[in-house]
């Protein structure tokens, strides 16, 4: 099956790294450089707004004081009985005396007083007028002026009329209509609630203006004034009055945006309740996005700063973190193609320093057990060459060819037969065809064939019993194992004690092991001979013994032959397996082998 390399388990560790930095510094930047710039600019929307709804509430606050202030002007004029008989009686009322001259002094009072008033005019309903600064442009009644039927319709109550448009009233001063803002009330009889005229007031527009154009909305933006009917009020030279959707403006406040040729403006407005005048902030929406895109652009240049840094640290770590691991795996890829002597150079006190020294650690040991092997493999070569040169002594063939010979001077032929035939058993069973497992059968017959031929050269000083359970017949040992042992047992024991000796050799399985014992009722050792042989059978297989090194256990004191057969044990099957030796002076000595069980299956060709 084919790997993916889109895989991320298939990405070198470096990339790895480098991804997971990115992600744990670089993303997070990211994402807090656009929290904070969706947050700032809504923020400052929302502060942009509120800021200015506060001026507009203000400016709205203003201009309902004055308006309130033309509505007591009317009152105070409604209230004024020379007005009242004016208004019952027409201007016939105002003949006697200097009544005309005081109640002209009256309304001059007010324009006096409150300079944004720029004339009073009071119309009866008969026709007739009273004004000290407006007087009628044409002969035409001024009852049937506009202005002054919203006024009857209004039924006493206060309205603003807004720019006065083609209406038959002109002013000392001869403000234009766009200089000047009307408001009307009728004059109600109080008992029958007809009109008896009415009140018509104009207010100088630089009152207003004085009020909204020192407000300035950030850079560029403005306020103006619309009346109910949409129509501007108030509206700076530059503004964007005329070309303003007027439905946008029917709730009582709100806010709304508005393309108005190549430009988007925001709108902002709030109607006075009072006068149903609208007071509307205009703003540049490209104004009102500079600040945001000045805040974002240092926002932008932090996120670039904080990935440039986070893409530099990953590299930089990855690099410091991937590189040894790197260098240990060539390392591992070398000692793969077969060079051990190779170590991993690195001094770094980390886990991969852990790792490498760990390596380098196991390379020394793989080294150390390569010789190891080595070592035991020459042993056991040599342990079996030794084997096989005890086995062919040249002074025992001697004595054997010496007993052969006497034998034949003494008693004929018949018992130099078997002996013979003792011997050549013996050398065929040793050899084995080379193989290092026989049976035990074998083994034991071996053993038996020997014995033979040293009782009939020891005549009634030797005897021996050879035991062997039933089910361990066909069980595999070592081959001359029991040789050397019953060799020590007739020459340092059997030999060296007074009269004559018995020799026992007995098989049995115990657990998981065969064992086999060999014991003799011969002269035995001391304990400090003892020890000596116990010393060199614990030391036998291993790479410090002495005995490899060229200093061989002395062949007289029946530890050679024991050596042996524990290092071929050991070698072959390890150190839970071998020999163990009692023995007391004068009583004889025991030595027991321990050997693993193996079946015939085991056993070499």
């Amino acid at each position: 099956m084919r790997n993916n390399p889109l895989a991320l388990n298939n990405w070198p560790i470096r990339y790895k790294l480098i991804l997971h930095f990115i992600l744990i510094s670089i993303l997070p930047a990211a994402t807090i450089g656009g929290l904070i710039a969706w947050a700032t600019d809504t923020i400052i929307g929302k502060q942009v707004n509120s800021q200015t709804a506060r001026l507009i509430g203000s400016v709205s606050q203003s201009l309902d004081f004055y308006a309130q202030n033309l509505q007591n002007h009317t009152y105070f004029i409604s209230f004024n009985p020379s007005i009242i008989r004016f208004l019952e009686e027409g201007e016939a009322a105002l003949e006697q005396g200097n009544e005309r001259y005081e109640t002209k002094k009256f309304l001059q009072g007010f324009t006096t007083l409150y300079p944004e008033i720029a004339g009073i005019m009071v119309v009866g309903a008969h026709g007739d007028y009273i004004s000290n600064e407006m007087y009628a442009r044409t002969s035409r009644s001024l009852t049937e002026e506009q202005w002054y039927k919203e006024a009857v319709a209004a039924k006493g109550i206060f309205k603003m009329i807004g720019h006065p448009s083609e209406r038959n009233v002109i002013t000392h001063v001869n403000y234009r209509d766009d200089e000047v803002v009307s408001v009307v009330r009728a004059i109600l009889d109080p008992e029958r609630q007809v009109p008896l005229g009415v009140v018509l007031i104009d207010l100088k527009l630089r009152v207003i203006a004085e009020t909204v154009k020192d407000v300035r909305l950030g850079k560029s933006g403005y306020l103006m004034v619309v009346d109910d009917k949409g129509d501007s009020i108030y509206a700076p030279r530059y503004s964007v009055a005329a070309s303003l959707d007027k439905d946008q403006l029917k709730d009582m406040s709100g806010t709304f945006a508005e393309k108005i040729g190549d430009r988007s403006f925001q709108f902002i407005y709030a109607r006075s309740p009072f006068t149903n005048w609208a007071t509307v902030g205009v703003f540049d929406v490209r104004e009102s996005a500079a600040e945001v895109r000045q805040i974002n652009l240092f926002l932008l240049i932090f996120v670039f700063a904080a990935c440039l840094l986070g893409i530099t640290a990953s590299y930089y770590l990855s690099y410091s973190i991937s590189r040894p691991i790197t260098q240990l795996a060539s390392t591992m890829r070398k000692v793969e193609e077969g060079n051990l002597t190779i170590r991993y150079p690195g001094t770094r006190q980390d886990e991969v320093g852990i790792l490498g020294r760990s390596f380098n650690g196991m390379l020394t040991q793989i080294n150390r057990l390569l010789e190891q092997v080595g070592e035991e493999q020459r042993q056991k070569r040599e342990a079996e060459l030794r084997s096989l040169q005890a086995h062919i002594k040249p002074h025992f063939l001697y004595n054997t060819l010496d007993t052969i010979q006497w034998l034949a001077r003494k008693d004929g032929a018949a018992q130099a037969a078997e002996v013979v035939e003792s011997l050549s058993r013996l050398f065929r069973i040793g050899l084995s065809k080379g193989r290092e497992l026989i049976l035990l059968q074998d083994e034991l017959a071996h053993i038996r064939s020997y014995l033979e031929i040293q009782k009939t050269r020891y005549k009634d000083k030797l005897s021996y019993s050879i035991d062997s359970e039933p089910q361990s017949s066909h069980l595999l040992v070592t081959k001359l194992t029991l040789q050397p042992i019953v060799e020590n047992a007739i020459y340092h024991g059997i030999k060296e004690r007074r009269g004559p000796g018995m020799v026992r050799i007995r098989a049995a399985v115990k657990g998981k092991s065969l064992l086999l014992v060999v014991e003799d009722d011969g002269a035995g050792m001391d304990a400090a001979a003892l020890q000596s042989l116990r010393t060199q059978l614990d030391r036998a297989g291993k790479l410090e013994r002495r005995q490899s090194h060229g200093e061989p256990a002395q062949e007289g004191t029946g530890g050679y032959g024991l050596v042996n057969i524990q290092e071929r044990i050991r070698l072959a099957f390890g150190w839970d397996y071998g020999i163990e030796v009692e023995s007391e002076p004068g009583k004889g000595t025991a030595v027991s082998i321990r050997h693993p069980l193996l079946e015939e299956g085991r056993g070499e060709d």
